[in-house]
C-alpha cells in the first residue's frame, strides 16, 4: 500500500512541477515569439489557455497534500524532511492562490501600459513557485534514499 501511495504522490507532484515547467519554458516563450508585437493577441490566448485550470490545480495540490500526509502517517521516519516539503508546498500554494485570485483578475482588467509589468511579475511568481515545488519534489526523492 505504501508503494502505491508513494507512486501516486510522486506522480501528482511530477505532474504539477512538469506542468509549470512546460508552461514557463515552452508555452510562454512560444506565445511571445508567435505573437511578436501583438501583445493583445498573446494576452487573449494566454487567458484562454489559463481559463478553467484553477480548480484542477487546487485539486492536484489537495491530492498531493493528502497523499503526502497519508505517507507520513504510515511512516514518520525522517519526518523533518516531510515537514520541510510541506512548508515549501504551502508557500508554493500561497503563490498559486495569489496568482489565481489576485494577479489574474488584475491582468484581465489591466491597461496596455500595465500589462508588461504584470507579465514580468507572473514570470517571477511562476519561477518561484516552480523552484519551491521542484525543491519539495527533490526532497521527496532524497527522503527515499536516507
Amino acid at each position: 500500500m505504501t508503494a502505491v501511495l508513494a507512486i501516486i504522490h510522486a506522480g501528482l507532484a511530477a505532474a504539477w512541477v512538469g506542468g509549470m515547467a512546460y508552461s514557463l519554458f515552452v508555452v510562454q516563450p512560444k506565445l511571445k515569439r508567435y505573437f511578436g508585437a501583438d501583445s493583445d493577441g498573446r494576452e487573449q490566448l494566454t487567458a484562454v489557455i489559463a481559463s478553467g485550470n484553477r480548480w484542477k490545480v487546487v485539486g492536484l495540490i489537495g491530492a498531493i497534500a493528502v497523499t503526502g500526509l497519508a505517507m507520513l502517517l504510515i511512516d514518520h521516519h525522517d519526518w523533518w524532511i516531510h515537514a520541510v516539503k510541506g512548508l515549501l508546498l504551502l508557500i508554493a500554494t500561497g503563490i498559486f492562490w495569489y496568482v489565481s485570485w489576485r494577479h489574474w483578475p488584475q491582468r484581465v482588467f489591466a491597461t496596455a501600459a500595465e500589462l508588461p509589468a504584470l507579465q514580468r511579475r507572473l514570470i517571477v511568481l511562476a519561477t518561484t513557485m516552480l523552484a519551491l515545488a521542484g525543491a519539495a519534489f527533490a526532497l521527496g526523492v532524497l527522503a527515499v534514499h536516507l
